[in-house]
């Protein structure tokens, strides 16, 4: 990998893991375009996914601050039950990173005839939850909070966009959109910074975590997907709002029908 093509792929991470498109379909067809393939892909993937979460950080920093003031209170207030109900989401993804990461890894080597199939469902996901109107609820409950990890868990799948899979899911259950957005992408920082923490860890122990790619690449990658994480933190949260997923949805519907029939012709 080379800093120009880590350039466009770090650019291609930041602005869609926040959109509902799925940043993980869109590195796997910039990958097989560029002819990257197995531990190089995988291994800037994952730091390409802390950059973003390094994004998330800053865009949601005062109510991350919220957040951990409540909970140095060291009572059963709202900021506590909202950091509950995180801790909840992440359950499903904890399980399959714990027991189910080499079939992940196998599934990302698997070529793009399965991200086009994810990426269809993406859209079919994000359609459902524009047409559906069903009760607005005040508050992301335990439950909805543990339905829309499980989504996230389904959303390891390349091409099953993650932030479409939690929104869509939330919606569809009847929560607000302006609590969506911000819910969806606080959730995926703890298991993404987990991941990273495994990595670190594996280098220590003098393993090749970075698949031999040079450090211009990487540092190059890393920035590109956090200053363009930024910017579609931002817009996504105001799109969200506005309701104009379906949008989205057509998007995926055409990017998910034209990644099958080049895998399969």
């Amino acid at each position: 990998m080379n800093w120009f093509e880590a350039l466009i792929l770090g650019l291609v991470q930041g602005l869609t893991e926040y959109l509902p498109v799925s940043s993980s379909g869109h590195l796997a067809i910039g990958s097989h375009l560029f002819g990257l393939e197995g531990a190089e892909n995988l291994a800037f993937t994952v730091l390409v996914h802390v950059a973003t979460v390094m994004s998330t950080l800053v865009i949601l920093w005062s109510e991350i601050d919220w957040i951990v003031r409540g909970l140095f209170k060291c009572e059963l207030n709202a900021e506590t039950k909202y950091a509950l109900n995180i801790v909840v989401s992440m359950v499903p993804i904890g399980i399959v990173g714990v027991f189910f990461k080499d079939k992940v890894e196998e599934i990302f080597g698997s070529g793009l005839l399965v991200v086009g199939c994810m990426l269809l469902v993406t859209a079919v996901l994000l359609t459902f939850s524009y047409y559906a109107k069903p009760r607005q609820k005040e508050h992301i409950g335990w439950l909805d909070a543990l339905i829309i990890g499980l989504a996230q868990a389904c959303a390891v799948m390349p091409g099953l966009s993650r932030s479409g899979s939690t929104i869509a899911t939330g919606l569809l259950l009847g929560n607000k959109k302006e609590n969506l957005a911000q819910f969806s992408f606080l959730m995926v920082i703890p298991p993404i910074l987990g991941e990273a923490l495994l990595d670190v860890m594996k280098a220590v122990k003098g393993e090749d975590t970075f698949g031999g790619i040079d450090t211009l690449p990487l540092v190059v990658g890393f920035v590109a997907a956090f200053l363009s994480g930024c910017v579609a933190c931002r817009w996504m949260i105001d799109i969200v709002k506005k309701g104009k997923l379906v949008y989205f949805g057509i998007y995926c519907a055409i990017a998910g029908t034209a990644t099958v029939l080049f895998s399969v012709l």
